[in-house]
């Protein structure tokens, strides 16, 4: 195995002093991606990822599953990809108080 330096959010090559890939494209950071979930007033859903740039939505919580699993497989197309997607549904409800 070649030996590395990390810089930034890259991966060097030593021997070249080349740039060689991403590192979230060599390292897998997390077996488990986290969305946080928004259902929207006209009762579609919103997702966002927690810790890396990916947002899809949906009319339906079945459709949104597809999406999410699709953008993710995009995102990752070319490193490795998270063992689980976490869907964290975030209900906020405001009522007054008599």
């Amino acid at each position: 195995m070649e030996p590395v330096r990390l810089s930034g959010s890259y991966i060097f090559d030593l021997k070249t002093g080349r740039q060689t890939s991403k590192i979230r494209n060599m390292v897998n950071r997390s077996s488990e991606l986290v969305f946080e979930v928004l259902q929207e007033h006209d009762g579609g859903f919103t997702a966002e990822c927690l810790s890396e740039s990916i947002i899809t939505e949906a009319d339906t919580w079945d459709e949104l599953r597809k999406n999410v699993t699709e953008a993710v497989s995009a995102f990752f197309f070319d490193g490795i990809r998270p063992e689980r997607i976490r869907l964290h549904l975030v209900r906020d409800e405001v009522f007054t108080v008599a």
